[in-house]
């Protein structure tokens, strides 16, 4: 049944739309923006909320008790509704650094079903690994770490049906280059992170086709006045996309906002790290073949001080950025949507309010907090407290 919902604002890829009805189709994709009210059909009246595109998390490895390296389908679409509660309509399920053999066997797990969820949307997986630098493993095992190698990467394309979407690497590893540009000619996009690498050597792998940073800041070299390194060059090589995780533990705010100032927000991307003790409180859990501790909002490997992933839900840092005074709303929900989809060339399909897409949005109030989900045009969560 085509509907129409009125909001106080709709957020949309270049502007803020105002006090207007965005029709919601009965194919459940969107439809046309009208400013005064339509004659007919059903109006769902949010006239005091905001209306935005779906969140889209590129970088997560879990939630509710289960973990992508679970290698469970059951898992995968308890993760896909749970995560409907965050304001995530789309996602890339997340691996971590293991064998060859493991991580074949996730990957076509994944191939073979991601279209079953009935959550949030899978889009493609992301590859955490396992071509990391030892020096800046954080919470990777780096038993299972080594060069890059493209006959992997292929055969791992392969068993998911061409669903590898996106994969992270360490630059200053032999063979980097090489395996950067057939990634890109296979349409695999190529972050940079846990990596020891100087400038120069970012610089050349950004040249070689990678686009994106990990987690800016965490499980890399820093910048110093005389050796910019990873973090200089994801503060100033052109065309590239840096990852943030904003939940005021990762990176003081004012870190992110001197990112933000030197990329801009259209190049900011907002992501998770999320790990299976997302949405699950206090006590005990795990990340891959580690014991984990979560404690005080973030979760670290037990009995050290290195953070393993984090408990963040993209909603809370949406409004982390806003609440510290970084960017505007409108600004940060393209950030955790449009941007983030765009850094993975999956704009295409979501991350924005678009005549003839799917109608995958959320409704927030004043303070962002988020009130209901809706996916194809169907709510499918909504606050308790609405």
């Amino acid at each position: 049944m085509t509907y129409y919902i009125k909001a106080k604002n709709i957020i949309l890829e270049d502007r803020v739309e105002k006090n207007c009805y965005l029709k919601i189709q009965d194919d459940g994709k969107f439809g046309d923006i009208l400013k005064i009210k339509p004659k007919t059909g059903e109006v769902i009246d949010y006239s005091d909320y905001t209306v935005a595109p779906g969140l889209v998390d590129t970088h997560i490895h879990g939630f509710s008790s289960y973990d992508v390296m679970d290698n469970d389908f059951i898992g995968l679409e308890t993760m896909s509704e749970k995560l409907l509660s965050c304001g995530v309509t789309s996602f890339l399920p997340t691996t971590l650094t293991d064998s060859f053999e493991k991580t074949n066997e996730i990957v076509k797990m994944i191939g073979e079903n991601y279209k079953k969820v009935n959550g949030a949307k899978i889009q493609g997986i992301f590859l955490e690994g396992p071509f990391f630098s030892e020096k800046f493993k954080g919470a990777q095992n780096p038993k299972y770490m080594g060069n890059p190698t493209i006959e992997k990467l292929r055969i791992w394309n392969e068993s998911s049906n061409h669903m590898i979407r996106k994969i992270a690497i360490a630059p200053e590893l032999e063979g980097s280059e090489e395996f950067i540009a057939w990634a890109r000619d296979n349409h695999i996009y190529v972050a940079l992170g846990h990596s020891d690498a100087s400038f120069e050597q970012a610089r050349r792998a950004v040249d070689a086709g990678a686009n994106i940073f990990v987690h800016t800041f965490n499980a890399m070299s820093n910048m110093v006045h005389r050796h910019p390194n990873m973090v200089g060059a994801a503060f100033s090589l052109d065309h590239v996309y840096a990852e943030a995780i904003c939940d005021g533990h990762h990176n003081h705010p004012f870190s992110i906002n001197a990112l933000i100032r030197a990329r801009s927000e259209d190049e900011v991307v907002l992501i998770t790290d999320c790990m299976r003790a997302g949405g699950m409180g206090e006590g005990e859990s795990s990340l891959g073949d580690f014991d984990v501790i979560v404690k005080d909002g973030t979760a670290k490997l037990k009995g050290t001080d290195t953070l393993a992933g984090s408990i963040l839900e993209l909603k809370d840092g949406v409004k982390n950025v806003v609440d510290w005074g970084l960017v505007s709303y409108d600004k940060a929900l393209r950030m955790a949507s449009l941007v983030a989809a765009k850094s993975v060339g999956i704009d295409d399909i979501c991350g924005k309010i678009h005549y003839g897409r799917d109608a995958d949005f959320i409704v927030l109030d004043e303070d962002l907090n988020l009130m209901s989900t809706y996916l194809n045009g169907i709510k499918r969560y909504e606050r308790e407290e609405l």
